[in-house]
């Protein structure tokens, strides 16, 4: 079963933190999230998934920012949560999904006992323009059944920042490759 949105406000600093939370986003059944600032692009010709692939920090202005087709762009919320007995859930408002813009390419799903921002896996299927601070996604909860554990994993849990892929944790770093095709940008890696 969805909450509602009173269920939602009513569960408030019990099963569900939002902060900052705005009351004039709570919808009928889910909560409107909004875009931060900044995005992040990965600099990889190829992206490996053994690898942490080298990312660029881009600010999105005052006067917004133009999105390009076939570029991943990895965004966050400015909204924290904090979910606890309930699955949590993001979809992209029909607003923006309707200019041609996927917020969430198939990371929706959120886990019982999430901590942190929401990193937002954003593509473009045309040019577009976008602006920080616009509600763009919203977020709803399940009730859960059963026996649980709550999510626990370091790779993603209380995170302060957008969070590329980390997939590599898992499969093992492998050491620096020369021979991988690199773009042109900055220095910084996935995890560091």
């Amino acid at each position: 079963m969805v909450l509602s949105g009173l269920e939602i406000r009513r569960r408030l600093g019990g099963d569900i933190v939002i902060e900052p939370f705005d009351e004039l986003k709570l919808n009928p059944n889910s909560y409107n999230l909004s875009l931060s600032d900044e995005l992040m692009v990965y600099e990889e010709v190829v992206l490996d998934m053994r690898r942490a692939n080298r990312v660029r920090r881009l600010s999105i202005p005052p006067e917004g920012l133009v999105l390009q087709p076939n570029q991943l762009y990895l965004g966050r919320t400015v909204e924290r949560t904090e979910t606890r007995n309930l699955v949590p859930m993001i979809e992209g408002r029909s607003s923006i999904g309707r200019l041609g813009l996927f917020v969430h390419v198939t990371a929706g799903f959120g886990d019982v006992g999430f901590r942190g921002y929401w990193t937002l896996e954003m593509f473009a299927v045309q040019p577009v323009r976008i602006y920080s601070g616009v509600a763009i996604c919203q977020i709803f909860y399940h009730e859960i059944v059963g026996d649980f554990v709550e999510y626990a994993s370091d790779k993603y849990q209380d995170n302060a920042d957008i969070q590329p892929s980390l997939l590599f944790k898992e499969l093992g770093d492998k050491t620096e490759d020369p021979a991988q095709l690199r773009l042109p940008f900055g220095l910084e890696r996935s995890h560091g």
